[in-house]
């Protein structure tokens, strides 16, 4: 089998109109750059990297400047060797001075990359998760570019790990299979929403079984202390609350609101500052412990991601599907934090970001992590019905994907109308 064609289009939903998503320093239309890789068989395989509106343009000219990676090749030779398939599009030496690894280049890597999984899991006629978990251990570890993370985690650091979860695999997947992987919302308590709404809608999810919740919060801290009590009077004490920052405070103001904060009993404080800063999590860390802090959906790469577990500078580590370099690079670090016990609770919402996520916990419990203890995957109630193959909450649990690929292929009359600029959402 052999890719042809790689297509690209920029999708766009006008989310902003009832500010959903809105937090503390994004406020936009939820995004999609949307890839499809075509075969000579005529199976397609599909991948997308998330955005918040303008600029996904650039990502969409990115994926143009890397398909000479991948189109001509055979999916048989690319899955055979995914590491050397991975450093081809990483270290492409005339575009990785944009990068390196990193950027809207490496979300655009993550969209061709994840492609490929989706077609490869096609092919085998198995959801990624079941792919994943079936692969043997070798292939696992053959698929990740251990580069800048070797004072880590080696290749057989990591085999040890895989190896040693082979015994009881079979019966977590049983249980993932009958019982679903835990989740938390989201959708209850975005930033722009009016008071009334957010009572209403902690009520509705109390109803459909949520156990655990989150709110975001921002630069005022009168606000944020507002609209904790009044999470903390509509969930009660004993549902967990965890908080986001999304990035908008310095250290010193991340330390003084987290601890003014303290008082309605948040789980985490997540994105309390730059992504970038592994030293400054490590200070917020110290300072408002047993408070737990969370970050990773704009941790560009890798190694971002290695300084904030050598720092001890996070308890909860929230690997994004799209933000780094897709699934090779994710089951990278989801190695790297089973070696230093932080459990991983991916970062979803978004556009596909709730099906890709899915995938990647349910992997994680079965052949990496064996343990559900302080381990959530995060839940955003909308734009699912724009997908083939939804993923489905059940009583705060995703139900284990049961169709072929990776759950991330869009309806066509879907893309048709949301195209930006010519989709009829977008006419008007």
């Amino acid at each position: 089998m052999k890719v042809i064609d790689v297509g690209v289009r920029d999708i766009r939903f006008p989310t902003s109109r009832q500010k959903d998503g809105s937090d503390a320093l994004n406020f936009g239309d939820y995004s999609a750059t949307y890839v499809t890789l075509k075969t000579d068989q005529g199976l397609e395989g599909n991948g997308l990297t998330f955005t918040n509106g303008r600029g996904n343009e650039l990502c969409v000219a990115a994926v143009q400047a890397l398909k000479r990676h991948v189109v001509g090749r055979s999916l048989e030779g690319i899955c055979a060797e995914m590491r050397r398939f991975y450093r081809d599009l990483t270290q492409d030496s005339q575009l990785r001075w944009l990068g390196p690894e990193k950027g809207i280049l490496h979300m655009s890597t993550g969209a061709l990359i994840n492609a490929v999984w989706d077609l490869w899991a096609k092919r085998e006629g198995k959801p990624l998760w079941k792919l994943l978990v079936d692969l043997p251990p070798e292939q696992i570890v053959s698929s990740i570019d251990f580069s800048y993370i070797t004072d880590v985690l080696t290749p057989e650091q990591a085999l040890e790990i895989l190896k040693s979860r082979l015994p009881d695999k079979s019966s977590r997947e049983a249980q993932m299979r009958r019982e679903g992987y835990p989740a938390y919302t989201t959708s209850a308590a975005w930033l722009g929403y009016a008071d009334e709404k957010v009572r209403r809608l902690c009520r509705e999810a109390i109803a459909q079984g949520w156990t655990a919740f989150k709110m975001k919060v921002g630069q005022s801290l009168e606000d944020n202390l507002r609209r904790a009590e009044l999470m903390r009077e509509e969930i009660g004490p004993s549902r967990k609350l965890m908080m986001d920052a999304n990035q908008c405070w310095d250290v010193g103001e991340a330390i003084r609101q987290t601890r003014a904060l303290a008082r309605f009993d948040p789980w985490w404080i997540e994105e309390p500052t730059s992504p970038d800063d592994a030293l400054g999590h490590a200070a917020i860390a110290m300072a408002v412990a047993p408070i737990g802090v969370a970050t990773g959906e704009a941790c560009q790469n890798r190694v971002i991601f290695k300084q904030l577990l050598q720092a001890d500078a996070i308890k909860f580590l929230q690997v994004d599907s799209c933000r780094m370099g897709g699934v090779n690079e994710c089951l990278a670090v989801i190695l790297m934090a089973e070696k230093f016990g932080v459990a991983v609770c991916p970062h979803a919402g978004g556009v596909g970001l709730c099906e890709y996520v899915q995938h990647l916990s349910i992997f994680d419990y079965i052949s990496v992590s064996a343990s559900l203890a302080d381990r959530v995957c995060e839940y955003v109630d909308h734009l699912h019905e724009h997908f083939v193959d939804p993923c489905v909450v059940r009583r705060a649990r995703y139900q284990a994907p049961t169709v072929p690929g990776y759950s991330i292929t869009m309806k066509p009359e879907s893309l048709d109308a949301y195209e930006f600029p010519v989709g009829s959402a977008w006419r008007t």
